[in-house]
């Protein structure tokens, strides 16, 4: 009986797979374009007068005046934009770092402790996901109103102290990082709750802690809506509410213009700086699970 066998060709498969690089690599560039374009054009926007600004030539070096646009920027309503950039670092830094916080014991809660009603519970909190956030502005304001928060620090900082998200992301961190038996053996040894959750489950779910962490932080730096509702004095804005003030100065008055897109500038940094800085634990929780 004979065997009939089909030789391949060898100089197929490499050039399949140097096609498919290419595709990968080609689209990958595009989607770098594409997210890179936007912090390109305020690079480039933010060295232009307002002529240059309303003439079009946005994406040109020409009229290089950075740093006058940084002087007017500082001297503006008596350096106004510097207090913003304090109060976005206090809401966005004080505010994610104690959601972490508060999202990843209540994670760890809901992983390793068994009371009635616990998967019920969780499922609200899964509820709370779906819910957007400026739908729950009304109820915030009417809340903050009756207890006399409105318009102070606390109107912002308080509301960003839960996560819904932040607390099913815990919960799933921490059944991934934190074994049981490291638990017992802390109880064993005399280590109360408190302690072991401390000492032992916060340091082994730090990888989901940070990812928490970079996830608030953008969100309330970003932030617009809910300080827009509860602020009115100017000198408590965040960056974002009052850069949107300037850009609303800036239609009858086009000298904002510079201010707006060179503000906008300095305010990407926090962003880039805290992920870059934190980006080693948050690969490491990203690829968790993936190689055993």
């Amino acid at each position: 009986m004979t065997t009939l066998t089909t030789r391949r060709d060898p100089r197929r498969r490499p050039r399949s797979v140097w096609l498919s690089r290419t595709a990968v690599n080609g689209v990958l560039v595009v989607a770098s374009a594409y997210m890179l374009f936007p912090l390109l054009w305020l690079l480039t926007a933010a060295t232009k007068d307002a002529g240059g600004l309303l003439a079009g030539n946005a994406l040109s070096f020409e009229g290089f005046d950075l740093g006058g646009n940084l002087s007017r920027l500082a001297a503006q309503d008596d350096g106004v934009y510097f207090r913003w950039y304090l109060n976005s670092l206090l809401y966005a830094g004080v505010g994610a770092l104690a959601c972490a916080l508060i999202s990843v014991a209540a994670g760890y809660a809901f992983d390793k402790y068994a009371f009635r009603g616990k998967e019920k519970l969780f499922g609200v909190v899964l509820i709370g996901v779906l819910v957007p956030t400026t739908a729950l502005a009304l109820p915030l304001y009417l809340l903050a109103s009756e207890t006399g928060l409105v318009n102070t620090v606390w109107a912002v900082l308080i509301p960003v102290l839960v996560n819904p998200f932040g607390v099913y992301l815990a919960r799933v961190f921490s059944t991934g990082y934190i074994p049981d038996e490291a638990l017992e053996a802390a109880r064993i040894d005399g280590a109360g709750e408190l302690r072991t959750f401390w000492s032992i489950g916060l340091r082994m779910v730090m990888p989901g802690f940070v990812t928490v962490f970079l996830f608030q932080f953008t969100a309330i730096w970003n932030n617009f809506f809910l300080p827009l509702v509860m602020l009115s004095d100017q000198r408590l804005y965040p960056l974002s509410l009052g850069l949107y003030a300037w850009n609303s100065n800036a239609h009858a008055e086009p000298g904002y213009y510079p201010l707006v897109v060179t503000g906008s500038l300095l305010a990407v940094v926090p962003l880039v700086v805290a992920f870059v800085s934190l980006q080693r634990h948050w690969k490491a929780g990203l690829t968790a699970g993936s190689v055993k």
